[in-house]
C-alpha cells in the first residue's frame, strides 16, 4: 500500500522585514499514522493571520516562537483520515493547530469537530473560528461595549475588523471603519452596515474622525498601530477604551516599533488602553460561538473569506497579501479538496 506524502513548509530563517520565500523550506515526509488517542487529519484549508509574522520572530511573546526547522504554525480545518480515538471517525471535519502541511497528527483532545452543513469550512477559520472569537471578546469584554457607544475600528475590511464592526452594530452602536481604498470602504458600509468609513490612503484620518465622531470615540479597536492609532488617541471621549488587538503596520519594521505619540490623551480623558490575546478567553469559546452562530442564522452577521488556491507551496506569497492589504475579509489558503 502506497503511503501518502506529506508536503510541509518549515521555517528556515527568521525574516528581516517582509517574509521571503527563501525564509522557508519545502520538504516532503511520509504522512503520519495515528497512535492510541491520536487523530490524523488531511488539511483542507489554512488560516493566514498577521500574528504569524510575530511567531517567526525570536523573543518573548504570548506563545513560544516557531523554531528554525519546525513546521510553520497555523490553524487549519480538515478531514479525519485515521483515528486512534473513538470520539473521531474517518470523514469527520475538524479544526485545530495543523501547521502548514498537508497532513497533521494531534492528540484527539486538540481537535474540535465542525459541521460543514451549518457553514462552509473556511468560515470555521473566520467568523466561527479564532477570528470571530478575537472580535467578540476584544470588543465586548476588553472594550466593555455599552449601548450608544461610538466605535471606531481600524483594519475594518480585514478578518477581525469586519466582525468587530458588525457586532457593534448589532449592539446598537455607531460604527466607523478605517480601511485602505474605496472598494474596502464601500464594502464595510454597503455590505456590512457600518455607518461610515475612512479611506486612510486618500483621506486625512484625524480630520475625518473629528468630523464623524464630534463627541469623541468611546471604543477604538486597533488592528494596525502606527499613525492611525495616534489619530484615534487624539479624538477619544471621556472614559474611552482603546483595545489593542494588533499592529500590522509595524510587523515587518526593520527598526524599532513606533509607539503612540498621543498617549497623554489617555490621562486627559481618563481613558484606558489594553492589549489582549484571545487564548485568555478559551474557557468561554462556546459562548461566543453560540452567539455568533445565532447572529449568522438570523442574517445579522456576515462572514467573508478570501480563499486562495495553490496548496502549501503558495504559503509565503499568500501570507504577504496580508501585509500588502490585498485581502478583503479572512485570508484562507486552500490546501486540498475535501
Amino acid at each position: 500500500m502506497t503511503v501518502a506524502q506529506n508536503r510541509q513548509v518549515k521555517l528556515a530563517a527568521r525574516p528581516v522585514g517582509l517574509p521571503q520565500r527563501s525564509d522557508f523550506a519545502f520538504e516532503s515526509a511520509p504522512a503520519p499514522s495515528a497512535g492510541e488517542g491520536e487523530v490524523v487529519v488531511k488539511v483542507l484549508y489554512l488560516s493566514l493571520d498577521p500574528a504569524m509574522r510575530g511567531w517567526m520572530r525570536e523573543g518573548r511573546s504570548y506563545v513560544p516562537p516557531v523554531q528554525l526547522g519546525e513546521v510553520m504554525r497555523a490553524l487549519g480545518v480538515g478531514q479525519v483520515v485515521e483515528s486512534g480515538d473513538p470520539a473521531f471517525q474517518p470523514g469527520d471535519y475538524v479544526v485545530g493547530l495543523t501547521g502548514v502541511q498537508e497532513y497533521a497528527k494531534l492528540p484527539a483532545k486538540d481537535w474540535t469537530k465542525v459541521d460543514p452543513r451549518f457553514a462552509p469550512l473556511p468560515t470555521y477559520l473566520g467568523v466561527l473560528g479564532m477570528t470571530g472569537m478575537t472580535a467578540y471578546f476584544g470588543l465586548l469584554d476588553v472594550g466593555a461595549l455599552k449601548d450608544g457607544d461610538t466605535v471606531v475600528v481600524s483594519g475594518a475590511a480585514g478578518a477581525v475588523g469586519q466582525v468587530v464592526g458588525q457586532i457593534a452594530r448589532i449592539k446598537g452602536c455607531k460604527v466607523i471603519g478605517i480601511a485602505g481604498g474605496a472598494d474596502k470602504c464601500r464594502y464595510v458600509v454597503d455590505e456590512l452596515g457600518f455607518d461610515a468609513a475612512i479611506d486612510y490612503k486618500h483621506e486625512n484620518v484625524a480630520a475625518r474622525l473629528r468630523e464623524l465622531a464630534p463627541k469623541g470615540i468611546d471604543v477604538y479597536f486597533d488592528n494596525v498601530g502606527g499613525d492611525i492609532l495616534d489619530a484615534a488617541l487624539a479624538n477619544l471621549a471621556r472614559k474611552a477604551r482603546v483595545v489593542i488587538c494588533g499592529a500590522i503596520s509595524q510587523y515587518n519594521a526593520t527598526e524599532s516599533v513606533a509607539g503612540p505619540k498621543n498617549y497623554m490623551s489617555l490621562l486627559v480623558n481618563r481613558a484606558r488602553m489594553e492589549g489582549f490575546v484571545v487564548f485568555d478567553f478559551a474557557s468561554r469559546y462556546a459562548e461566543a460561538a453560540q452567539a455568533m452562530g445565532g447572529w449568522m442564522h438570523e442574517g445579522k452577521l456576515k462572514g467573508r473569506e478570501d480563499v486562495v488556491s495553490g496548496g502549501v507551496e503558495a504559503f509565503p506569497e499568500t501570507l504577504n497579501k496580508l501585509f500588502a492589504g490585498e485581502n478583503i475579509g479572512k485570508l484562507v489558503l486552500k490546501v486540498a479538496e475535501g
